[in-house]
């Protein structure tokens, strides 16, 4: 997935509102860009850290800054969390999760008022139902973890992934780290404790797990490696 238009530098001066972050640019001139990231952003929100932002001329466009990247000593990270479906759908097309799948198709409705990002047809298998979160969370060398923040949304999707299974569907939940320093994937337990039980429900129910990091540079993010769960027995 490549970017619209290439990125611009800036230091981050505040995150506010959640969707709001004022950015002082290279030039000096101060600018508010758009956050498309709901969650705390824990660890990623500290003024004076350098982001790269795209703009966009858009006149229907009340902001014309969004934040994609903030970068660190070892990698850049990537924000926005609308970026994880375009991610995967270009490894889907590629095979890059080699899922095998025959076609696709994007945003299908299930259960209670929901939209699955992915629903995979196979030649002989079931159908599955694919769930994409976005990671970002990193709080000690090497592990990655999900959710950032409570998320009653996440908890809803992973009943219902349990709720496929048990009639007769295949169902995973792909964790996609827009990061590339990660080894480990853990449910962050102390944050959600609710989403924690609901994944653990999920995962007894049947519903499989994936998780890849991402390849993150100014021009665009692809699919990178898979990563290791914490519970293994559950992967695909």
């Amino acid at each position: 997935m490549k970017f619209e238009s290439s990125l611009i530098k800036g230091t981050l001066i505040k995150r506010y509102k959640r969707f709001l972050a004022d950015v002082t640019l290279e030039n000096g001139s101060i600018v508010t860009a758009h956050v498309a990231n709901p969650g705390s952003m824990l660890e990623l929100s500290r003024p004076g850290s350098t982001i790269w932002l795209e703009f966009n001329n858009n006149p229907k466009r009340k902001l014309k800054y969004s934040w994609k990247l903030i970068e660190t000593k070892n990698t850049f990270i990537g924000v926005d969390t609308h970026n994880a479906n375009k991610i995967v759908k270009e490894a889907l097309d590629n095979d890059s999760l080699n899922l095998n799948q025959k076609k696709y198709q994007s945003e299908v409705k299930y259960g209670e008022n929901s939209r699955v990002d992915f629903l995979l047809h196979f030649e002989k298998s079931p159908k599955m139902y694919l769930e994409v979160k976005s990671v970002t969370l990193s709080r000690q060398k090497g592990l990655v973890e999900f959710p950032d923040s409570k998320t009653i949304r996440g908890a809803k999707h992973m009943d219902e992934l349990a709720d496929m299974v048990k009639r007769g569907f295949q169902a995973t939940i792909l964790f996609l780290v827009q990061r590339s320093d990660g080894d480990l994937f853990n449910i962050a337990e102390d944050i959600d404790p609710n989403y924690n039980k609901s994944y653990k429900h999920a995962i007894k129910s049947g519903v499989k797990v994936l998780c890849y990091d991402c390849v993150i540079s100014k021009v665009g993010i692809t699919i990178g490696k898979r990563l290791d769960l914490a519970n293994a027995s559950n992967s695909v």
